[in-house]
């Protein structure tokens, strides 16, 4: 039985009002640190994106106006990179817009115009204050279409406007999102049939179609060579890019009345920017409403949450396949991931059932059951052409818990009957043993994993041939998870009126052999029956108490959490390895090969904050202690990319924010670990 509740229309989210505010003024929008440091970005719900800083200059490769899957589902391709504006008015020009170069040079400075930038809901806004007057820009995408609009307007106190005007550069490019650009490799045709439109065409690739209603396009062809990108710098990757010029979009300004670019892929766009803009605030406030609408525990939920709530929407894309049509997926992040397995099926609960969006959950979940195969899930979803990759040993699991979930929020029994089948094939090939080594050992019913050269758990750096942490053998997680599949599956089959003696026997078994991962001096192994064994204090062992079925006795559990809170709690998450062991790294920078070999050596992993909080909630019973450790995620989403929670820390203080600047299971875990305390606190009679 799904549970509504209607939010009274005297607090209606149409305002945004009951939101966290995200506002900075002059003292940071004016510093370029700071206003470098936070990042906006944006999705449309077919996996592509746009982002940029507060000050307007690019720092990474992938800063752009719109990053679109050129080759669906997930090939995607810069291909609106900048659109500069600048006011001109009283015979001078002032640039809204900043640039780094190669040089060193920062030209022109036009954050310094800036006197405030907030987001609405998630969209940015910059007010500019420049020559007496102020102007508002925004830039947002049309959900379910690749197309973007970049908007400026002046506000009602600029008088009459006379003779102000605005005129913005057009940089497009054509390459893959993850590299730089070759000026020789990109030449595309540039076809102008209306003064107010420009066709960029890349043969063989995509038409690019700008739009300047209200205004007219002067085509040009020019290379802006040298941006500098600071971050990819500091990454130890390729530091320098360029953008093709075609054009300037000229607009006489108008108080009160939009003007602006739409850039789109589509063959047709509408570009009437105030029906545009009115459509995605709609939408965003939709979001929201469905949260409300679904769930109580939503509708007065903190301003932070609710930020969460809207965060977990941009995570969610179209994936039709064949008999699915509808199908979904999940973005493990922006903007180098694509949708994977395990950080699928770990977020899954939070970025719907958390959001009041049970039909994407069982969307999502039907959509993978047509790859499980050889009882497993893929690791990294297949783009066009392309063969699934399976080398992941708790993707499956986490897949049968998300069902758990699921049916545990909707009580959809149809969909669980048509899908169990692949449920107990999984079980069935686990047992049986599968691919990479993978596979119960009859001796104690435990899951062993693992082949050299192979990383097979969610701690899965990788370079070369180095496999920074295999943890083969049998890892503490993934026991967990095996214990915890069983258990929901015995509960599936008494729910379906099959039998369930079998998945009750064989967790029996597991819960007796479990025992073997106690550690005499605290808390579990990290890994058992392993080549070299592995007593290394990690966090893996929290879900041994953090999944709804734990195989630990409380007094265990609590050693449990008492050692995770001890040796790897931050303000943000978990360390993924206690700081005095030898090979711990409190900070993660470098070059690929020290960041990738530091990866799991100690940052921080925000995710592992939300099933840190339900454990702790188990050992004490305490919603509200066990809520309050979530609540430093609220100081972030001002922080790095507003709004949206960062994938690593550094492990050491001030735990600055590194890593996948946007990732879904760091938003999703946060928020369900809120939902799930909200409710048990509900279902205690508080409110």
């Amino acid at each position: 039985m799904t549970l509504v509740m209607t939010r009274p229309a005297s607090t209606t989210v149409a305002d945004g009002m009951d939101l966290m505010p995200i506002r900075f003024g002059r003292a940071v929008c004016g510093d370029l640190t700071q206003a470098e440091r936070r990042e906006w970005w944006l999705a449309n719900g077919l996996g592509a994106y746009a982002a940029g800083t507060i000050a307007g200059s690019l720092t990474r490769r992938y800063h752009g106006l719109l990053v679109a899957p050129v080759e669906p589902p997930l090939g995607r391709r810069l291909v609106f990179a900048k659109a500069d504006a600048t006011l001109i008015a009283d015979g001078r020009e002032w640039p809204l817009f900043t640039n780094r170069w190669a040089s060193g040079a920062l030209a022109p400075t036009g954050h310094e115009h800036a006197e405030s930038f907030h987001l609405d809901r998630r969209i940015p806004v910059w007010t500019y204050a420049v020559a007496g007057r102020r102007v508002e820009a925004r830039v947002w995408l049309e959900q379910g279409k690749n197309t973007v609009t970049t908007a400026w307007r002046l506000h009602p106190d600029a008088g009459d406007g006379d003779g102000v005007a605005l005129r913005v550069t057009l940089l497009v490019n054509g390459r893959d999102h993850h590299g730089t650009t070759d000026r020789h490799g990109f030449n595309p045709d540039l076809r102008t049939d209306a003064p107010d439109r420009l066709r960029v065409v890349e043969p063989g690739g995509f038409t690019l179609t700008l739009h300047a209603p209200s205004g007219r396009i002067e085509p040009r062809r020019d290379w802006h060579a040298d941006f500098l990108l600071p971050i990819e710098e500091e990454r130890g990757l390729a530091p320098v890019d360029h953008h093709l010029c075609v054009g300037d979009a000229v607009f006489n300004l108008r108080p009160g009345q939009w003007v602006g670019v739409v850039g789109s892929l589509e063959a047709e766009a509408d570009t009437d920017i105030p029906a545009s803009l009115a459509r995605r605030r709609a939408q965003e406030a939709a979001v929201l409403d469905s949260a409300d609408d679904a769930l109580p525990e939503m509708a007065d939920a903190p301003g932070w949450v609710r930020r969460l709530v809207l965060a977990c929407d941009s995570f969610l894309f179209a994936r039709p396949l064949p008999g699915v049509p509808d199908g979904q997926s999940v973005i493990a992040g922006y903007p180098w991931f694509g949708d994977w397995g395990r950080d699928t099926m770990i977020a899954l609960p939070g970025l719907t059932l958390a959001t009041g969006r049970a039909d994407s959950a069982r969307r999502i979940l039907e959509t993978f059951a047509r790859f499980v195969d050889h009882g497993m899930l893929p690791n990294v979803f297949p783009g066009a052409g392309e063969r699934a990759d399976y080398n992941t040993v708790d993707a499956a699991l986490w897949y049968v818990e998300a069902w758990r979930a699921y049916v545990e929020a909707t009580g959809d029994l149809d969909a669980l009957a048509r899908t169990f089948p692949v449920l107990a094939d999984i079980i069935d090939w686990h047992r049986r043993g599968t691919r990479y080594g993978i596979g119960e050992d009859p001796a104690d019913g435990l899951l062993r994993a693992g082949e050299p050269g192979l990383q097979l758990t969610w701690m899965d750096a990788k370079i070369g041939d180095w496999v920074v942490t295999p943890r083969h053998g049998k890892p503490v997680e993934i026991n967990a998870l095996w214990f915890n599949a069983l258990r929901a599956m015995a509960g599936f089959a008494d729910r379906l009126g099959r039998p369930a003696g079998f998945y009750v026997e064989a967790a029996e078994k597991v819960r007796c052999s479990f025992t073997r991962f106690i550690r005499p001096q605290g808390g579990l192994y990290d890994v058992i029956d392993g080549p070299d064994g592995d007593a290394t204090i990690r966090p893996n062992q929290i879900f041994a108490v953090s999944l709804p079925f734990s195989p630990l006795e409380p007094a265990v559990q609590a050693r449990v959490v008492a050692e995770c809170r001890r040796e790897l709690l931050t303000s943000h998450g978990l360390r993924s390895l206690a700081p005095d062991h030898p090979d711990y790294r409190g900070h993660y920078h470098g070059g690929v090969w020290e960041r990738d070999g530091g990866y799991h050596q100690g940052p921080v992993w925000a995710w592992l904050i939300g099933p840190f909080a339900l454990a702790v909630h188990r050992v004490t019973g305490d919603a509200d202690a066990a809520q309050r450790l979530l609540e430093p995620i609220a100081d972030h989403l001002t922080d790095a990319a507003l709004g949206q929670v960062s994938e690593i820390f550094d492990g050491a203080p001030p735990h600055t924010p590194r890593g996948c600047p946007v990732q879904a299971w760091s938003a999703a875990c946060v928020l369900e670990a809120w939902w799930r305390l909200e409710q048990t606190k509900s279902s205690n009679g508080r409110t």
